[in-house]
């Protein structure tokens, strides 16, 4: 988190911007308490990239798209990528 912290500061981001996105690198694989759009976002995304590079099977990709895909975008790329 610290590089993140340091660059955002660096580029003259808020320290509330800095603050949340610090939060979210930390927590990106923390799956309860989700506490915004932007987290969920983020944990969609990184579901998408990790199931596409681990070749999941069917099931488990079932099992995230019914667990942790919320957003209607995730769900339309989850569908999209892994033709369920």
């Amino acid at each position: 988190m610290q590089p993140a912290h340091d660059l955002l500061t660096a580029l003259g981001f808020d320290s509330d911007c800095v603050q949340r996105v610090c939060y979210l690198v930390g927590h990106h694989h923390t799956y309860h308490a989700v506490d915004g759009l932007d987290y969920q976002i983020l944990i969609e995304a990184d579901f998408l990239v990790n199931l596409y590079e681990d070749d999941a099977s069917a099931s488990a990709v079932q099992a995230a798209y019914k667990n942790i895909f919320k957003t209607k975008t995730g769900k339309q790329l989850c569908h999209t990528i892994f033709c369920i």
